[in-house]
């Protein structure tokens, strides 16, 4: 299986671990990801604030790269899927769009590139079958709450990602590594990503309020796909205590870090080094399989 592979602008600075992790992720179940070259910033989160043709202009040049690869583009965050899905979207519904997008890229672009987040391709192309028997190592029964935020299930008319108010994706490879993936209402709320540098106090009551639900529910740490949402809830917890005087310590893992785990690969490959918020309760959960 051979994908084209726009990293996007996290994945080479604040998200290397997300970026890593997928990798050997990918590698290890002989999934082969292209880079796109020359591939340059999709515009999330801002540009679509600005300027709409802007923001339909910046993803459609990197998905014409990927055209020229003939290749589906695989994408791991969340920001840069949802703004490739919504350009696909406005060039493919609106000539109008279009044509302004063709002026802006020089050439024309019809939406027609398929773009699908790395968790997709695990489940429907791989299959939960062959991942479970992939795994040397399972999660031990450990209490997972499974975080979607806001950009992959929203708008659903354009996602299609999942159910866009009880999604379940991340959910089902939880338990297929031997996790719990647990019931909680606050899956699919907002953690402020986009403020986390002009409204910090904001992003600091949101993720602050997401963490309070998921340690109600049991869950021992929440697993993301969104390298803002991961920021979010993993960077601002010393920020919670100072506000509400609670210790929080909730790991905030990538769902790659666990299926990496689970497949035996190192830890080192798997920037689990790099989270806020020490991953050790996670890591004791880890059995073998044998």
């Amino acid at each position: 299986m051979k994908y084209a592979y726009y990293p996007g602008c996290s994945s080479h600075s604040t998200a290397r671990d997300m970026h890593e992790s997928a990798i050997a992720v990918a590698r290890k179940l002989g999934i082969e990801l292209v880079e796109i070259e020359g591939w340059s910033c999709c515009g999330a989160t801002a540009a679509h604030q600005t300027d709409r043709v802007l923001a339909a202009s910046l993803p459609a040049a990197n998905m014409l790269l990927a055209k020229q690869m003939g290749l589906d583009t695989v994408v791991t965050c969340a920001a840069c899927y949802n703004r490739m899905k919504v350009t696909n979207y406005e060039v493919s519904s609106s000539p109008a769009m279009r044509a302004r997008v063709a002026d802006v890229v020089g050439q024309p672009y019809d939406g027609s590139v398929a773009v699908r987040h790395l968790v997709e391709v695990l489940l429907r192309d791989i299959g939960i079958e062959k991942l479970h028997k992939s795994f040397t190592h399972s999660l031990g029964g450990l209490k997972v709450a499974a975080y979607y935020g806001c950009l992959l299930v929203r708008p659903h008319d354009v996602t299609h990602f999942d159910d866009a108010e009880n999604p379940t994706v991340l959910d089902r490879l939880v338990d297929a590594m031997g996790g719990q993936s647990v019931d909680w209402p606050g899956k699919v709320d907002c953690c402020g990503g986009g403020l986390n540098l002009t409204r910090t106090d904001m992003v600091v009551k949101l993720s602050g309020s997401i963490i309070d639900m998921a340690k109600e529910s049991g869950a021992g740490c929440i697993t993301v796909a969104c390298p803002m949402c991961q920021a979010s809830l993993d960077l601002r917890q010393k920020d919670m205590q100072k506000q509400t005087g609670r210790r929080y310590e909730m790991p905030i893992v990538y769902i790659t870090q666990l299926l990496g785990l689970c497949l035996g690969i190192p830890r080192k490959e798997l920037g689990l080094n790099r989270l806020m918020v020490s991953p050790a309760s996670v890591l004791q959960s880890l059995a073998s399989k044998a």
